[in-house]
């Protein structure tokens, strides 16, 4: 790839863009995005590309996206050709399951996406059992215990009692409370040798009664049959169509109506528990109870569901009975998760099976790691032997924490907790590292697209990782594409050699959208651009003003005559208007030996920031660097010269040794606190234009990040001003 064609409309922030990068004499290109113009869009507009997924307009949808990036042969860039290296705070999202596995990142995607569908039915699956049983317990590790006696085993568990759910026939006990029936306490007391006895007398005389009944069998055709029968009956219109159900007994019974069945049913029950002899053995039961005060609940919710007495006789079998009921009740859910589960139990062995094949890979990558990153830990694969024997598929990261020549293991969540942020950020390009060196493996062309990975490292390990990415840039697999809003790093990349000059550039937001423009002030833009055209460029020679005075007061002090004279030229004063371009010129001569004149040497300075920055309000649109200088130090010149008017009180205004133009604010608040309007304007003068003039450390990172068109409305509303 040599050259890669860029046709955006409506994808995410981007209104429209049409660039070319060019990666002829070059294998890397930095844009410089101020904060909101659209480093983020492209980033993932590119992601976009690399999973296969169309890109949109989140804010308005219905907009109409084009998506066009082509190679310099006209065909589309692959998504396979495309890795985007997110920044640590989306990164910094995953955890979980793969927070230590040692895969590339295509697999951990899938992987994760396998087990967020498993998580996603096994929780809407546990609610509803929970909801269904009624209990306040874990359900998982209720129905792990109750058919694998251990806690931890929920999939097997389920697994397990899948053909006996299938085959059963309704839910018998879905709607029995189960920390009522299974309370710890009751379990205890159901267990005790006085209680054993009772329920055996009891149940022996049920079964008797059971037998001899005319229409229930025991294990066939109990009470909860018999009902399940006569609804399903009723709710299918049975009888409503003139059919009937013959009973076999001592004689046939032909059943008419749902009515008429449910009399019988009642009658037959009725008949076996108001047994003189059952009886008398439930009395013996309810004694045992009541000898316990804390079994009253129990006790008062048999007293209404005396079948569930012959239970109590086997309470594991019970307890089993009790989640397949509640478990057959929620049966889509059940069957959905199960699903799920074996789908995933499928892929997964795929999945570990091709992460096997890259697991050497790790070796390198933890190798890079370790040696290239300061941070207080040591990288090493946990389970080396594990994998090395192939009992486990896939590496897992161990982590040794090192102080002061002691180390220990630690795992993963308290190594985190342990580490700065800037660490942290360094312990996340880790798996970023591993996504390269397996394409790098492979030999596969592809574009890197750095979304500010080391934006706010410490400075130790953004060096890394810019040393890292000048590697990476000299294979010829890769192509680089450095997209950054940090102005500091974006100097560091450039400066390292790491992107070369014609290939740095800055976006421009237009009133179409976004333009790509060759980079300016990537260096010195005082020496190399401003102080060379101070004699010949209007612009340049006011944008020399406050570098000028920084130095003065750098190398002189504040009381020297011409620091004073140039403060004259950034504020208002009394002497402003009369200082002329050849005072500026003279200053300058002073300060660089320099023997130099201006054309318009009598012209007074403020009436040449006046002009430029009139001028300024008719410039295309642009990176427009010095433009942005000019329109700062002529708002702020209107406005201090408005207020300093209006207030009119010229000692005051020479008293003011500091901070003029917040001390002009206050005053004009406090003699027209009914001017709201200009009051808000000006307002917006403190706020936007110091950091556009006061280039502190020659830093002028605030000046790319604002827009020309805020200071140009800015500067119209302040001329506006009555």
């Amino acid at each position: 790839m040599k050259k890669l064609s860029l046709e955006l409309e409506h994808c995410y922030g981007i209104r429209q863009l049409d660039a070319t990068l060019d990666y002829s004499k070059s294998s890397t290109v930095a844009i410089y995005a101020p904060n909101g113009a659209m480093k983020s869009s492209l980033a993932n507009t590119f992601q976009d590309i690399a999973d296969g997924t169309a890109s949109k307009d989140r804010v308005f949808p219905g907009r109409v996206t084009k998506r066009v990036v082509q190679d310099e042969s006209g065909a589309d860039l692959a998504g396979s050709s495309i890795l985007v290296l997110r920044p640590y705070e989306e990164v910094s999202k995953q955890g979980g399951e793969t927070a230590t596995l040692l895969v590339n990142q295509a697999l951990r995607h899938e992987y994760e996406a396998l087990h967020a569908e498993i998580n996603s039915a096994r929780v809407a699956f546990l609610k509803a059992v929970k909801t269904q049983a009624k209990t306040k317990r874990e359900v998982d590790r209720e129905i792990s215990a109750t058919f694998t006696a251990t806690d931890g085993q929920l999939d097997v568990a389920l697994n397990r009692i899948k053909d006996e759910l299938a085959e059963q026939e309704g839910a018998q006990f879905a709607d029995v409370p189960y920390d009522v029936v299974m309370d710890e306490r009751v379990q205890a007391f159901l267990e005790t040798g006085d209680f054993r006895t009772a329920i055996d007398d009891y149940v022996k005389k049920y079964n008797e009664l059971l037998a001899a009944s005319k229409y229930f069998k025991k294990g066939t055709f109990n009470y909860y049959n018999a009902a399940s029968v006569a609804k399903q009956l009723k709710d299918n219109g049975f009888f409503q169509a003139k059919h009937t159900v013959s009973l076999n007994g001592d004689e046939r019974v032909e059943i008419t109506s749902e009515v008429q069945l449910e009399e019988l049913i009642k009658q037959e029950k009725e008949k076996i528990s108001g047994d003189a002899g059952l009886r008398k053995k439930f009395e013996a039961l309810e004694k045992q109870i009541q000898k316990n005060v804390t079994l009253r609940d129990f006790e008062t919710y048999l007293q209404e569901h005396e079948e569930l007495l012959p239970e109590l006789a086997n309470l594991a079998s019970f307890k089993e009975k009790l989640w397949k009921s509640y478990i057959k009740a929620n049966y889509e859910s059940y069957i959905t998760l199960l699903e799920k589960i074996q789908l995933a139990a499928a892929r997964t062995k795929k999945l570990h099976e091709q992460a096997a094949q890259e697991k050497s890979l790790w070796h390198d990558v933890i190798n890079i790691f370790n040696e290239r990153f300061v941070v207080p830990f040591r990288l090493e694969v946990a389970n080396k032997v594990q994998v090395t024997l192939g009992l486990e598929a896939v590496p897992r990261l161990g982590f040794v924490f090192t102080d002061g020549g002691e180390e220990a293991p630690v795992d993963r969540d308290a190594l985190l907790q342990t580490l700065s942020t800037g660490e942290k950020k360094a312990f996340y390009v880790l798996n970023m590292l591993f996504d390269i060196e397996v394409r790098r493996q492979r030999g596969k062309e592809t574009l890197v697209v750095v979304d500010d990975i080391a934006d706010s490292f410490d400075y130790k390990n953004k060096y890394a990782i810019v040393q890292y990415l000048s590697d990476l840039a000299e294979d010829p697999c890769f192509k680089l594409l450095i997209l950054t809003h940090n102005f500091d790093f974006y100097r560091t990349i450039e400066s390292r050699k790491l992107v070369q000059r014609q290939n740095c550039l800055m976006v421009s937001k237009t009133g179409q959208g976004v333009t790509l423009q060759s980079a300016v002030g990537i260096k010195n833009v005082f020496v190399k651009l401003w102080k060379p055209g101070f004699y010949a460029d209007r612009k340049m020679k006011i944008c020399c003003i406050p570098f000028m005075r920084n130095l003065i007061e750098y190398t002189k002090d504040d009381t020297d005559a011409d620091y004073i004279r140039l403060t004259s030229l950034l504020h208002w004063k009394a002497d402003s208007q009369q200082i002329t371009v050849a005072d500026l010129d003279d200053a300058y001569g002073r300060l660089f030996a320099a023997n130099g004149q201006s054309p318009n040497a009598a012209e007074s300075v403020l009436d040449l920031i006046d002009a430029e920055a009139k001028a300024c309000l008719q410039a295309p649109d642009g990176i427009n660097f010095e433009n942005k200088v000019v329109l700062a130090i002529a708002t702020r010149l209107q406005a201090e010269k408005f207020m300093a008017a209006k207030i009119n009180d010229a000692a005051w205004l020479a008293a003011v040794s500091a901070n003029q133009t917040p001390a002009l604010l206050k005053r004009y608040r406090e003699l027209f606190a009914g001017e709201v309007a200009n009051i808000r304007v000006l307002q917006r003068v403190t706020l936007m234009t110091p950091e556009n003039i006061h280039l502190n450390s020659f830093m002028y990172e605030p000046i790319l990040d604002m827009s020309d068109q805020h200071l140009r409305k800015l500067y119209t509303e302040v001329v506006g001003m009555q």
